[in-house]
């Protein structure tokens, strides 16, 4: 069993009956010029909501590193999308939108080596939504480690799996200025699932 049939069974020993789910390959290689590091992403159906899995940041088939430890950067990411919070008509584009984001984190960890943990947030600045249409007043994540998918050992090495969860613009500067900590929001969010249409906790 290879680093990705690794990835894959976890995921099935939590839904044991999706053989197949939805799956966004690359279509171009990072290594070959292509914009997306990671070869893909699947996304299970969690009932209410789709959660999302990357594939390529950690050994998917053979060990290329030097460190025996941990496969790769020695963490995948996963996300929860509720899908009650978008128009039904628009949800593969907010599922790719999703993927996108995914992608474009997974290349700061390709192009500069930085690793993300558990009980940090990604803190841009950004006005405008993380939705397909901008319009929520989620702007970036926290992160916490996957509270079903437990880290895994591979052939190539350990994989722990990050979960990114959205967050609003005033959660955020309220981490930023320290007058809050990750886990003290997590806890009153109550919820690792990303929601577009809440409210500030604030």
């Amino acid at each position: 069993m290879d680093g990705w049939e690794c990835i894959e069974k976890a995921f099935s020993d939590v839904y044991p009956n999706q053989d197949n789910p939805k799956h966004y390959g690359t279509i171009v290689p990072f290594i070959l010029g292509g914009n997306d590091p990671l070869d893909g992403v699947s996304v299970y159906d969690g009932g209410d909501y789709w959660h999302f899995v990357t594939f390529g940041l950690t050994e998917l088939y053979e060990k290329e590193t030097d460190n025996p430890e941990y496969s790769g950067y020695g963490m995948e990411f996963t996300l929860r999308l509720k899908k009650d919070c978008y128009d039904k008509e628009n949800e593969e584009d907010e599922i790719k939108c999703i993927i996108g984001i995914l992608q474009q984190i997974a290349k700061i960890t390709f192009n500069s080596g930085e690793l993300f943990l558990e009980n940090e947030y990604i803190y841009t600045g950004q006005k405008k939504g993380i939705d397909f249409f901008q319009k929520s007043l989620l702007t970036g994540f926290i992160t916490v480690t996957d509270p079903e998918i437990k880290s895994i050992q591979t052939p190539n090495g350990k994989v722990d799996f990050i979960e990114f969860i959205g967050v609003t613009d005033d959660e955020l500067i309220m981490i930023k200025d320290k007058n809050m900590t990750v886990q003290e929001l997590y806890k009153i969010l109550g919820s690792d699932v990303t929601d577009y249409s809440r409210k500030s906790v604030f």
